[in-house]
Order: structure tokens, then C-alpha cells, then sequence
């Protein structure tokens, strides 16, 4: 048996051993999490692996099958119900010239109705002495007759008065013959618009500033497609702000193409590319309308026979017509004079005759240039301008 003390030594030797074991144990574990975290950080992250998609939303991949073919056979063009095209606006389309000029007489007999009022009252005189002649004179010039063609009616009236002896129902019929007469019907008051020579044609617009020119282009405009005809705009007005924009909205209106250029762009340059489109659309007329200009500045009035020359390079301009306000009365007449010295003038458009406007403007500028009025405005509509007839407008002033 052992003895006691060396119990004692050998439980003790066991003890160190069993500590130094754990101790060892515990170094290991240690450095062998440590190399593995390490290990483990010096790793690259792992590629997450994509989702595996459904069978049925997977597309085939190169070298795959493709799905079974769809039970419905394919559509072709013919089958395919194509969407509505989108509403186009409505083209309006413009008044009659019958039902314009019916009426238009009636509005200008409520207008200018005094002036044959006061000459019939003043010819159903029982006594017409010097007095009620002079009367007569001053009633004509201020209507803006001109005192020339004053003059030429009162002598013929006196006449005829004296040699017929007629009476007051005779009177009338006697003014009539001779306002008539004085208007000048004999003149050539049509348009030219119809194609010649395979070529559209030609209209330039002319005038001052605010007598209307495009306002005019927009309703003649309405005139001729009301008659079947193709018409192309120029919009040569480059000066004054939005006055394409204006001409534009009126060709729009009544399906007419409108060729316009850069705000000061060079006028004569839009007008000759406005043919060139008339042409190339076999159009019928071409309607050009040029910026205002004051007849006494003479470079503007220059350009203006600039327009004209370069139009003609490509077709020849069959009318010139030269728009006036009829309310500037004897203004009016100056600047048809000035416009007529500078281009070749070949009819007039009187604007706002209703109103403030005196008749007696269409005879003085008539008798002065020569040339025949051949569009009357009257009103704000877009159907208030007509041809202007002699024989309607004197009935309508003594209506």
C-alpha cells in the first residue's frame, strides 16, 4: 500500500497535469478560430446565385427548344383593325357670292342711304334754283365724289332737269343713269383666277398700313374656294408682329396652305417660294400679301417693285390689287396715286365702306387712276367682302 504522503504527491502531479492539459487544449482552440476567421476574411465574397425563373415566364437560351406554337394562327395586315385616324378640324365652308352680295346691299344701304336721300330730296324741290344747286355740289363733295366728277353729275343733271321737266319720280330715275354712268361700268371688274400656261394665278396684295391687306388675302381667299378653287397663301408681310400667324389661322380655316419664312426674313425671298409651292400644287391662284408701307417712304415702296420683279422670275403677277380704307376719304386718294406711280395697279379694294365711310370715295379714286374697284368690305365677318357691282352699290344708295 501506498503511503499516504505519496498520495499526496501523486494527486498533486495529476493536477499540474490536467491544468496543463486544459491549458494546451485552450492555445489550440484559440489559434485555430483565429486562423479561420482570417482564412475566412481573405476569402472573396461568394456570387449570389441568381433566382431560378419559372418555367413559364423562362425564355428559350441559345441551342433551347422553343415553346409550342400559340393556338391562334397569325394575324396579317389585312386582318389587323388598325386605330381611327384622329379627327381632322373642320374645313368651314364660305358663303355664296349671291347670298354675300344680298347681303351686303342691304348693310350698305343702311350706310351710305343718306346720301342718295339727301340728293333726291334736293332734286324733288318744286324750285331748283342756284341755291339748291350749290347744294347739290357741297351734298356730292362731301360724300368724297371729288370735285371734278361733282361737277360732271351736276352739269348733266342740270340738263337733263331743264330739257325733260321731269317731276320727283322721274328725278330719281335720272340720278340713277347718271351715278351709274360715273361709277363707269364699262370697267373690266373681274378677277383674273385661272390657271394659264400650266402656271397658278398671281395676285399681290398692296397697301398702307392698317387698311386690311390680310384681313382682305384671308376673305378673297374664302371667295375663291367657295368656287371650287385650289389656293396657296404667301404670307410676304414680314414685318409686322404675328401677321403670318393671322394669315395662317385664315388659310387653316378653308384648307388653303400658307407659305411663310422667319419674322424679317426678306419678303420678295417668301413671295417667290410661294409661287414655286403654287406651281409644284398646280394651284390656282396664289394670293401674296405684303407688310404695309407708307406711300411716302420711298425705300419701302422701292421693295415693293422689288416683290413684284421677283415673282416674276418664276410666273407673271396677273393682279396687283391695291387695298384702301375708305373712311380716310381723300387720304385714300393720295396714296392709290403714290402706290399707282411705284407698280402697276390693276384693281382696288375698298374696306370698312359701311360705317363712317362715304361712298363717293369709290368714283373720285376710280376717275383718278383709272383703274376699276373690284372688292368691297363691308363688316367684320369672314364672308364680308364681294365683288363690287355699279349698278348694286347705286341702288343701294338711293334705296
Amino acid at each position: 500500500m501506498l503511503t499516504p504522503l505519496l498520495v499526496s504527491l501523486l494527486t498533486d502531479q495529476a493536477l499540474i497535469t490536467i491544468v496543463v492539459v486544459i491549458a494546451v487544449v485552450l492555445v489550440v482552440g484559440t489559434t485555430g478560430l483565429v486562423v479561420t476567421r482570417r482564412r475566412r476574411a481573405e476569402l472573396p465574397p461568394k456570387a449570389s446565385k441568381p433566382a431560378v425563373e419559372s418555367a413559364e415566364v423562362a425564355e428559350p437560351k441559345v441551342g433551347d427548344d422553343a415553346e409550342e406554337p400559340r393556338d391562334t394562327p397569325t394575324r396579317t395586315l389585312e386582318d389587323t383593325e388598325l386605330p381611327e385616324p384622329a379627327a381632322t378640324e373642320t374645313v368651314e365652308k364660305p358663303e355664296s357670292a349671291q347670298g354675300r352680295l344680298v347681303r351686303l346691299r342691304a348693310r350698305l344701304a343702311r350706310s351710305q342711304g343718306s346720301l342718295g336721300k339727301g340728293l333726291l330730296a334736293l332734286l324733288s324741290r318744286d324750285k331748283l334754283d342756284e341755291e339748291a344747286w350749290e347744294d347739290i355740289e357741297t351734298t356730292l363733295i362731301t360724300a368724297d365724289v371729288g370735285v371734278a366728277p361733282t361737277q360732271e353729275l351736276v352739269e348733266k343733271l342740270r340738263t337733263r332737269m331743264r330739257v325733260e321737266g321731269v317731276g320727283a319720280a322721274q328725278a330719281r330715275e335720272i340720278l340713277r343713269e347718271e351715278l351709274v354712268a360715273l361709277v363707269d361700268p364699262s370697267l373690266d371688274r373681274s378677277l383674273k383666277v385661272s390657271r394659264k400656261n400650266g402656271q397658278p394665278s398671281v395676285i399681290l396684295m398692296v397697301g398702307v398700313n392698317g387698311t386690311g391687306k390680310t384681313t382682305t388675302v384671308g376673305r378673297l381667299a374664302r371667295v375663291l374656294i367657295a368656287e371650287d378653287k385650289h389656293v396657296v397663301l404667301g404670307a410676304a408681310d414680314t414685318f409686322r408682329a404675328a401677321a403670318a400667324d393671322q394669315l395662317q389661322t385664315w388659310g387653316e380655316r378653308v384648307g388653303a396652305r400658307t407659305v411663310r419664312g422667319p419674322e424679317g426674313g426678306d419678303p420678295a425671298s417668301i413671295a417667290f417660294d410661294s409661287v414655286k409651292q403654287g406651281i409644284e400644287e398646280e394651284a390656282d391662284v396664289v394670293l401674296v400679301d405684303t407688310a404695309g408701307r407708307l406711300h411716302t417712304k420711298t425705300g419701302l415702296m422701292d421693295e415693293l417693285g422689288k416683290v413684284k420683279r421677283v415673282i416674276e422670275k418664276s410666273a407673271e403677277v396677273d393682279e396687283v390689287l391695291l387695298v384702301i380704307d375708305a373712311t380716310t376719304g381723300q387720304n385714300g386718294l393720295t396714296q392709290a396715286r403714290v402706290f399707282a406711280e411705284v407698280i402697276d395697279v390693276t384693281g382696288l379694294v375698298l374696306t370698312k365702306l359701311d360705317g363712317t365711310a362715304k361712298g363717293g370715295i369709290v368714283i373720285a379714286v376710280q376717275r383718278e387712276l383709272g383703274v376699276p374697284v373690284k372688292l368691297v368690305g363691308l363688316g367684320e365677318g369672314p364672308d364680308d367682302l364681294a365683288p363690287f357691282d355699279p349698278e348694286e352699290f347705286v341702288d343701294a344708295l338711293l334705296d
